[in-house]
């Protein structure tokens, strides 16, 4: 049977609670596997595990619980290893990487922002904005609509318009939040979204930050955003260069592939 990985804590971590269950119906019981300073939250995994209500909620209870006794790397739902030898192995390989992320999330949190514009009101500010698409609409109306030609080039430009747009109030609002965070992740593109952002927060400062993004809402009545956090640090497990090299996640189960040393 596969080892569900939950997350990696130091092994003097504060325990967790003996009747932790985790993810599957039945619930599988949550063990900790220790190897030198590093340890894994870890269970055995389901036969078949799918993004169940269920166990999407066991795998937040489970780090959650986790969270109150000191710092994580969260592994993302999903996360499985060919058994807990591996886990073990990939703890002792990449220990000092572990380690450091471990001191650099400490304190902090992720928060994710997604913003999208308010199509109406940004509509608005293009045409107050460009003088070309103000005057062509104005030329089609009292053409009495335009041509098919006319009316498919003034929908190509306030297309690149608002693309454009698009890209200025994404790098407006990293520009405007970024400073306020100790890393900040883009997040793959999601449909309806303009920027899709997490940032790294350290707690202490987390009021500050929600007032910053308060505050950016404000100043720009065309943006709707979404905020949500304080979460796990998801997007911060892996430096830059991890991220480039394969995940954690992905490295539980890749190990596999390596002898046993």
């Amino acid at each position: 049977m596969s080892t569900y990985v939950y997350g990696i804590i130091r092994a003097a971590h504060s325990p967790l609670g003996q009747d932790t269950d985790g993810i599957g119906d039945p619930p599988r019981p949550v063990r900790v596997l220790t190897r030198g300073e590093l340890a894994a939250i870890v269970s055995d995994a389901p036969e078949e595990l799918r993004p169940k209500r269920r166990d999407l909620l066991a795998h937040q209870r489970v780090l959650d619980e986790a969270a109150a006794g000191g710092v994580v790397l969260p592994m993302r739902f999903g996360s499985t290893s060919p058994d807990d030898d591996t886990v073990i192995r990939v703890l002792a390989e990449r220990a000092e990487d572990f380690l450091e992320r471990l001191r650099a999330l400490d304190g902090k949190a992720e928060y994710n922002i997604k913003a999208n514009h308010d199509e109406e009101a940004v509509l608005g500010l293009i045409m107050a904005g460009h003088d070309e698409i103000r005057s062509m609409a104005k030329a089609n109306r009292e053409a009495g609509g335009g041509t098919q030609e006319q009316k498919i080039r003034l929908g190509e430009m306030i297309s690149a318009a608002v693309q454009a747009r698009e890209a200025t109030d994404a790098e407006l609002l990293r520009q405007a939040l970024e400073p306020m965070a100790e890393e900040v992740s883009a997040g793959p593109p999601s449909t309806g979204w303009l920027a899709n952002l997490s940032f790294l927060v350290d707690r202490s400062s987390a009021e500050l930050f929600l007032t910053r993004v308060h505050e950016f809402r404000q100043e720009h009545p065309h943006l709707e955003l979404r905020i949500n956090g304080p979460l796990p640090p998801y997007s911060f497990v892996d430096t830059p260069s991890q991220q480039g090299e394969g995940g954690t996640s992905e490295a539980f189960g890749a190990a596999a592939a390596q002898p046993n040393g």
